[in-house]
């Protein structure tokens, strides 16, 4: 019991942490999530971590929601889930509540909306790092398949302009077919 209290601690702190220091939406709070519940803490493997974020992908809502949803779920069952949840709101709550106080203040200030234009270049910097970071574990995990469907996942919405809706339909689709195909075949063997 106690193990799973440090466990719950631990996880509400790191995505307090990760919520309220993460500037530039989901895709950058998932990176940030990688490095400290696989790099550093250990509690997921890479792999299950890429499965993760898909699964924070495909639901509907908020990416860095859905993502702390799926790790909290994985590293404590339910309540797991909703502690991650309950952290990772609490940040842009308590701001968005701030900036709604303070609003007109905001809007016209230079030097405020020169600062979240010039973060911008930071977020998309961070974004390129997650899309290599993740290519990069596909490619070394030499599965053709698995790279095939990243190709044809990058082609069909940068060259032929397919929405990204249906490209994570059909790899989900794709997915669960090729996941019941190899369970199959495992008790076949087995």
């Amino acid at each position: 019991m106690k193990n799973k209290r440090e466990v719950l601690l631990k996880l509400f702190v790191s995505t307090l942490y990760l919520s309220a220091f993460t500037f530039g939406g989901g895709y950058v709070i998932v990176t940030l999530m990688k490095k400290k519940f696989v790099d550093e803490y250990h509690w997921i493997e890479e792999n299950e971590m890429l499965d993760l974020i898909a699964i924070a992908q495909s639901a509907p809502g908020a990416i860095a929601v859905n993502g702390a949803i799926v790790v909290g779920y994985k590293l404590a069952g339910m309540i797991g889930a909703l502690t991650a949840i309950v952290a990772t709101i609490i940040p842009p709550f308590v701001i968005i509540s701030l900036i709604s106080v303070f609003y007109n203040a905001f809007r016209t200030n230079f030097i405020v909306s020169q600062l979240l234009e010039g973060m911008q270049a930071g977020v998309g910097a961070v974004i390129a790092a997650v899309v290599w970071e993740m290519g990069a574990g596909v490619v070394h995990g030499k599965s053709p398949v698995s790279i095939g469907i990243m190709i044809a996942a990058f082609a069909a919405t940068c060259f032929f302009g397919v929405n990204v809706v249906y490209v994570v339909i059909v790899c989900a689709l794709f997915g669960v077919v090729r996941t019941l195909a190899q369970k199959r075949k495992e008790r076949a063997e087995g």
